[in-house]
């Protein structure tokens, strides 16, 4: 019996070292799109350059507001590793001051924020 415990134990031990990590098998939701960090860094910057844009043509403080939005929302898809979340999320402090700054009706310095975060953005390339 003793041995047949051993076994056993064994047994078990063996399985779950050999066993598949979840991690690895884990996959995206459903409905979810992810994309490589070098792909979303150009779509946060390609919407940041169209907040510029807009902010320069005359936009409203609600139409600045609606076309920064999205840039801070792509840029939670930048996932590489922790000096790039941590580029990023300063990164994204300056989208959310030009979001602050539209709030305020002051667009040049939003304008300018939104130059800042477009040169950062641009720079998380290299620490991929």
């Amino acid at each position: 019996m003793k041995t047949l415990k051993k076994i056993l134990l064994s047994l078990c031990i063996a399985a779950s070292m050999g066993a598949v990590s979840t991690s690895a098998l884990a996959e995206t939701d459903a409905g979810r799109v992810t994309y490589k960090p070098a792909e979303a860094i150009d779509m946060v910057v390609a919407k940041i350059q169209l907040a510029i844009e807009g902010i320069s043509k005359g936009a409203s403080n609600d139409e600045a507001a609606a076309l920064i939005k999205p840039a801070i929302d792509l840029s939670k898809e930048i996932n590489a590793n922790d000096k790039v979340d941590n580029a990023r999320s300063k990164a994204n402090r300056k989208l959310k001051s030009a979001m602050t700054h539209v709030k305020e009706s002051s667009l040049q310095e939003a304008e300018q924020e939104l130059k800042d975060a477009k040169k950062d953005f641009e720079a998380l390339k290299s620490l991929i």
